[in-house]
């Protein structure tokens, strides 16, 4: 459960980028949709503790993000849309310390660089890896230990229908275990039918939109419109 109350941040003093009085996200997937710009990458980086917000508070499962970090950020992913690994650090060596953070076995990190694809890249130093193997090696960080939140910023760019098929089945099961999971995306469709609510961000604010409605077409439009900032 991610639970935001009283929540404003700004960039520079005196600024608001976003603000959300009250919010509970729940189980299952959670689209979070809206138009460039609007703020839904600045809402994923409060939600995982990259930015603090300047008023009001951040829970993940009940722990505060900013007063009870290790146990907010214990069981907690997030896949940005452009990574930002440490340079100079080998890709294995980031998943170890991923795997110490999480009470797994160093293996545990191998096989997810296998599954990712990156099977033989773990001696690589982060800045070696091309953009698209880094976002590769950030989604295999998101695989061990199966965190119960993950936040995801669009995970299907610039993936090969291979990695996007079998992506779409990591959401579904992760959801099926009840995990928390929002993904910020404009590739609306894959996800249409796994969603069980959409979270429409328009000029720095945010609305929660459930339950969404049963008929597909129906879910689509909507969710649509959510993407594009045209809900009434």
């Amino acid at each position: 459960m991610i639970s935001l109350r009283d929540v404003r941040f700004g960039y520079t003093r005196g600024t608001t980028a976003f603000s959300c009085e009250a919010m509970d996200v729940g189980p299952g997937v959670t689209l979070l949709l809206g138009p460039n710009g609007a703020g839904k990458s600045t809402l994923l980086k409060l939600i995982s503790g990259v930015e603090q917000p300047t008023a009001g508070s951040v829970r993940i499962d009940g722990h505060d993000l900013w007063h009870d970090e290790v146990a907010a950020r214990a069981a907690l992913a997030y896949v940005p849309e452009h990574p930002d690994l440490t340079p100079y650090a080998t890709v294995g060596e980031v998943l170890g310390l991923v795997c110490r953070l999480r009470g797994r076995p160093a293996d545990d990190g191998a096989r997810a660089l296998e599954v990712v694809g990156l099977r033989d890249l773990g001696d690589r130093s982060v800045r070696e890896l091309s953009m698209g193997q880094r976002r590769r090696a950030v989604l295999a960080a998101a695989f061990i230990g199966e965190p119960s939140t993950l936040l995801l910023d669009e995970p299907l760019e610039a993936m090969d229908r291979p990695m996007r098929q079998w992506l779409t089945s990591w959401i579904t099961d992760a959801s099926a275990r009840d995990a928390t999971i929002v993904i910020a995306t404009h590739d609306v469709a894959p996800f249409v039918p796994l969603a069980r609510c959409a979270i429409a961000v328009t000029q720095g604010g945010a609305r929660v939109i459930s339950p969404l409605p049963d008929e597909h077409d129906a879910r689509m439009a909507l969710l649509d419109r959510s993407a594009h900032g045209t809900l009434p």
